[in-house]
Order: C-alpha cells, then sequence, then structure tokens
C-alpha cells in the first residue's frame, strides 16, 4: 500500500526513524545498513517501504535500496520469520553478504546475528536458495576461493564479516591467500 516515503529526516532512534512528508511524520523501522547511511537531522530523505498490517498494529519497515526490501520480503515469507527477524538479519548481514551465504550455503554467518540459531540459519540458506541468492547474487560480487579463505581468517580473527568484505575487495584480484591476508589485515589497521 505504501511503497515509498520522501521527506524530512525528524528523528532517528535506532532502529527507528521518523518522516515528515509534509506535515505527517511516519515511524519507520530500518535495519541498521539503511540507518548508517542516513543523512543528518533535518535533511531530506527517500526510503522504499514494506507495509505490515496485523491484528494488533501497522508498521512500516524502510530500506534504502531494492535489494535490501526484495530481501527483506523474501525472508518474511519464510514460515517463522517475522519482520522483527528478517530486520535484524538484514541488520546483522548486508545484502550482498546474505547473498553470498545463500549461494555458499553457510550457516556460520547467519548464527552470528542475534536470534538466529544453527537449525533456523540452515532452513533460512534451503528456504532462500534459488531465491535470494540468484535474484540478488548477480548484483552481488561472490569471491574467487582464495577471496573465501582469505575472509575467513579474518573473521576468525576476530574482524566482523562487514570489516573483512570491505578489506577483500580492496585486495588485488591475483593474490594468494597468505599474501592476501597481511594486505587485508595493514587495509584494517588504518
Amino acid at each position: 500500500m505504501i511503497g515509498r516515503l520522501s521527506g524530512q529526516l525528524a528523528e532517528k532512534n535506532p532502529p527507528q526513524v521518523l518522516i515528515d512528508c509534509q506535515g505527517v511524520g511516519y515511524e519507520v523501522d530500518v535495519p541498521m545498513s539503511t540507518f548508517y547511511n542516513l543523512p543528518a537531522l533535518g535533511e531530506r530523505v527517500t526510503l522504499l517501504t514494506h507495509f505490515v498490517v496485523r491484528e494488533d498494529a501497522q508498521i512500516l519497515y524502510g530500506f534504502a535500496t531494492p535489494g535490501e526490501r526484495q530481501a527483506f520480503r523474501q525472508l518474511v515469507k519464510i514460515s517463522g520469520v517475522g519482520p522483527r527477524t528478517a530486520l535484524a538479519v538484514l541488520s546483522g548481514l548486508g545484502v550482498a553478504e546474505l547473498a553470498q551465504a545463500v549461494t555458499a550455503q553457510e550457516p556460520g554467518r547467519l548464527v552470528k546475528v542475534p536470534g538466529i540459531g544453527k537449525k533456523t540459519a540452515e532452513r533460512l540458506l534451503l528456504e532462500l536458495k534459488g531465491k535470494l541468492g540468484a535474484d540478488l547474487g548477480a548484483a552481488a560480487v561472490v569471491p574467487a576461493a582464495i577471496n573465501d579463505d582469505i575472509l575467513q581468517a579474518l573473521v576468525s580473527l576476530g574482524y566482523t564479516d562487514r570489516e573483512a568484505l570491505t578489506a577483500v575487495k580492496a585486495l588485488p584480484t591475483d593474490v594468494g591467500v597468505g599474501e592476501g591476508i597481511k594486505l587485508a589485515l595493514k587495509v584494517l589497521t588504518r
């Protein structure tokens, strides 16, 4: 019903924002990936939305990109996954990271999201296979096996998936695992 909101950013209280659309304030729940990319208070913002009507509430969820909204919609289609869980998944993993986890069938990435256990992670990956990985995987760059090894090494050293992925993206394409880890660590320590 409400597909997009465009207006002035009035309040930011994670994970909720208030958008003033010509005198009407809309409370919108957003994933942290969208929240971190919002402009300053008082500036103009446009969010794609997903409207959920329940017996006890009407809630708007907002997204900075069509990919985030599409991933959210795929997640809430899964039995037992509600909007809050879907928002938590998108807050813990970017769309590209989620698509990579689905393509590689890696439950370890999803287990790091609060509220997602091993069985739920495996079920999500199974349900999303062929849906999320195929649709969004084209937009996401899936690293080669060497980059996956570097990524796993950085994560095991305590870096978040997002930090590790950013460091791996900064590496030359023809780097080996050992040299790649050294270069990635230099990128992360800057």
